[in-house]
């Protein structure tokens, strides 16, 4: 796939040389306000370990501003997109780890990384994009919603202490 690179702002595959350390951090800090929430993401906590492994078998988006880690979203194609009803859908891709440096949230970053991910699940043969949030973060599904994902599930992470809702977009072709 092409960088996009728009303002200085370049989103690419996550590279080899890439530091795993470098993204659990902007991790940590992008999901700190839900952890402050008392919602526990698998984001707030995960070491270098478990995101290097969540990260296999799926392409990991990054985006860099003036060459600043700024953002991340792990994409999954309609393949790779598996753990519930709706993921197992042959036509569903899932995007899941999306997260923007605090400093530069609601600037546009996450929705450029999720048209890239859309972008991607077009070129894949997927017929909808899907992710989950929690329940109660009412903030990110009104965001969600506006960008044109519907609910149509819940699902219950093990390794979460909230109950999440699906959502997803149809994509067009």
């Amino acid at each position: 796939m092409a960088h996009k690179k728009q303002n200085n702002l370049v989103i690419r595959p996550i590279l080899a040389d890439d530091s795993f350390e470098d993204l659990t951090g902007l991790l940590h800090r992008a999901y700190k306000e839900l952890a402050d929430m008392g919602l526990e993401y698998l984001a707030t906590y995960q070491d270098v370990e478990t995101i290097r492994n969540r990260t296999e078998g799926a392409v990991c988006f990054v985006a860099f501003l003036d060459n600043r880690l700024v953002g991340t979203l792990t994409y999954r194609s309609p393949a790779a997109a598996k753990g519930t009803d709706w993921y197992d859908r042959a036509e569903v891709a899932k995007v899941s780890q999306m997260g923007v440096e605090p400093a530069f949230q609601r600037t546009g970053i996450a929705s450029q990384l999720l048209r890239t991910a859309e972008e991607q699940a077009v070129a894949d043969g997927a017929r909808e994009l899907a992710l989950d949030t929690a329940e109660s973060a009412n903030h990110l599904i009104d965001w969600y919603m506006r960008l044109g994902f519907r609910f149509v599930d819940y699902c219950d992470w093990e390794v979460t202490n909230y109950r999440s809702v699906i959502l997803s977009k149809r994509l067009s072709d």
